[in-house]
């Protein structure tokens, strides 16, 4: 539990790892912050399981862990998936279109994003284009928020 008495976050489980690394480890938590389970996750856990997780599903997360495996909650394996996808849309970026990506997320026009990037306005609406391309979005809008989702997630 990360809340144990005498323990700080993910101390127990650090400990419990450096002592026993063979032994597998699973986390539980009123936390189920995605952050908390991937941290978890990073630190070692076999296993993260909420202490909203119904009975019969930490069953299975027990018997999984024992049976050599891992198990964390679903919504954490497809939020690696999306993360995973974003990353691999935008590597298709060329730096510039980073930093014009960037800039239209702040909300910047095409003419202030050429100011800014010292580059022609033509020229970023060419960059604009490729971008909705390469990320599959329709707008600019959408592409804005695909940015939002690469800033780290807030305490919790």
């Amino acid at each position: 539990d990360l809340a144990m008495p005498g323990a700080r976050g993910f101390s127990a489980l650090l400990h419990v790892r450096g002592e026993h690394p063979d032994i597998p480890v699973v986390v539980i938590s009123s936390n189920d912050h995605p952050r908390v389970i991937r941290r978890a996750q990073q630190f070692g856990a076999a296993g993260f399981i909420p202490k909203s997780t119904p009975a019969e599903s930490i069953g299975t997360a027990v018997a999984s862990v024992l049976e050599g495996g891992t198990w964390f909650p679903p919504m954490t394996a497809e939020r690696s998936e999306a993360d995973a996808q974003l990353a691999s849309k935008l590597a298709q970026l060329t730096p510039q279109q980073f930093r014009v990506l960037l800039s239209l997320a702040d909300g910047l026009l095409n003419k202030q994003i050429a100011h800014e990037l010292g580059l022609a306005e033509n020229t970023v609406k060419v960059h604009v284009t490729a971008i909705l391309k390469k990320l599959d979005c329709y707008s600019r809008t959408q592409a804005a928020v695909l940015v939002k989702a690469l800033e780290p997630e807030g305490e919790g």
